[in-house]
C-alpha cells in the first residue's frame, strides 16, 4: 500500500510517500481501508522530531485518526463489524495510509449521514475539548479562554463551552476574519494571540483550553482568575518554559493550577460514548466539522506546510 512516512525529522520535506506492506489483522485488531484520515497538529509535532524521545523513528507512518469501511478482522473480532464504515485511532502512528490497522475497541461505528471527513474533523479533537473541559472541572457560568482557537481542538471547545452555558467565551487567533468565525461558533470575545483586545473581554479566567504551550505559557496563568484552572492539551509553539511553575507560585494566594491532558487517561467505554455522541450531534447541526482543505495522500507535505505557516483554520483531511 502507499503510505506517507517520515524519512527525516524537521521540515515537511521529511515527509516521503512510499510503498509499504499492508497491515495483518492480529487477535483483536480489525483493517480498513481509509477513505478519510486526519491531519492534526500532533503530526507536526512529531514531524518535527519534538517527541523524538518517545521512541518516534525515521520511516514513521504519521497520523493518528482516519475512518474508512473494515475490510479484514483478526481473531475474537465479531465479523459483522467487516463493511461497516468506521472512525479509527491508530495511536500516535500509522494514519497517513491507504490502509490503516488498530484494536477493535478504538473504533467508533459511523451514522449513515456522517462523511468520513467530517469524522477525522471531530473524532478526537471533541473528544479532546471535552473531557478536557471536565478535567477543568467547568460548570455552567464560568469564563473560558481557549488558547489557540483556530485549529480543530480549539473550534470544538469553544463550541461545547459556549453549549455549556460559559458565560464567556474568549478565543485567542491571529485574525479578525479568523474571530468573526469562531464568533459564528460561539465565541464572545476575540483576542490576538498574547490575549490582548476583546472589547469587554474579562480580564481573568475562571478555565484557560490551552492547545498552543510554548514560551508564553506564563503570561496566561497570570490571567487565572482566582480557583482558575488553566489546562494544556498541546504544544503546538513547544515546550513551556522549564521555570513556569514560578509564575503560578507567584500567585499563590489565588489558588490557581496548571494541568495536563491527555485522551490516554480516559477509559475506553466513556470516551467512545462520547465520541458516538459527537457525530450524532454533528448529523443534527449542533456541532461542526471544520474542514479547511481537502488534499490527496500525497500532499501530506504541502498540509503540513500550511500547519507550520499558521494559516489552516480547522482541520486539513488526506484522502488517498
Amino acid at each position: 500500500m502507499r503510505a506517507v512516512t517520515i524519512e527525516r525529522f524537521g521540515d515537511p520535506s521529511g515527509l516521503v510517500v512510499t510503498d509499504v506492506p499492508g497491515p495483518v489483522p492480529g487477535p483483536g485488531q480489525v483493517v480498513i481501508d481509509t477513505e478519510a484520515i486526519g491531519v492534526g497538529g500532533v503530526d507536526a509535532v512529531v514531524r518535527r522530531g519534538t517527541l523524538s524521545g518517545f521512541g518516534f523513528t525515521a520511516g514513521t507512518i504519521p497520523g493518528s485518526e482516519v475512518a474508512g469501511t473494515v475490510t479484514a478482522v483478526g481473531a475474537g473480532v465479531d465479523a459483522s463489524w467487516t463493511g461497516c464504515r468506521v472512525w479509527m485511532f491508530t495511536g500516535t502512528s500509522g494514519g497517513y495510509a491507504e490502509q490503516a490497522i488498530a484494536p477493535v475497541g478504538d473504533i467508533v461505528a459511523l451514522p449513515d449521514e456522517m462523511s468520513s471527513i467530517d469524522a477525522v474533523t471531530l473524532g478526537n479533537s471533541a473528544a479532546v475539548a471535552h473531557f478536557a473541559l471536565a478535567h477543568a472541572r467547568f460548570t455552567t457560568g464560568e469564563s473560558v479562554l481557549v488558547r489557540g482557537a483556530a485549529g480543530s481542538i480549539g473550534i470544538a471547545a469553544v463550541e461545547l463551552a459556549a453549549r455549556g452555558g460559559a458565560s464567556a467565551v474568549a478565543v485567542t487567533t491571529s485574525s479578525e476574519k479568523r474571530g468573526e468565525r469562531l464568533r459564528e461558533l460561539g465565541a464572545t470575545h476575540v483576542l490576538d494571540r498574547s490575549g490582548d483586545g476583546g472589547a469587554n473581554a474579562p480580564a481573568l479566567y475562571d478555565v484557560i483550553i490551552d492547545v498552543v504551550a510554548g514560551p508564553d505559557t506564563p503570561a496566561f496563568i497570570d490571567r487565572l482568575a482566582p480557583n482558575g484552572r488553566l489546562v494544556l492539551v498541546g504544544a503546538v509553539a513547544g515546550m513551556p518554559p522549564a521555570d513556569f511553575g514560578t509564575r503560578l507560585l507567584s500567585g499563590f494566594q489565588q489558588s490557581r493550577s496548571v494541568a495536563t491532558f491527555s485522551l490516554d487517561t480516559v477509559p475506553a467505554e466513556p470516551l467512545d460514548t462520547t465520541r458516538a455522541a459527537h457525530f450524532a450531534a454533528a448529523v443534527r447541526g449542533e456541532m461542526h466539522a471544520v474542514v479547511h482543505d481537502v488534499l490527496p495522500l500525497d500532499a501530506a507535505a504541502d498540509a503540513h506546510r500550511q500547519m507550520d505557516a499558521g494559516t489552516v483554520f480547522g482541520r486539513i483531511v488526506l484522502v488517498p
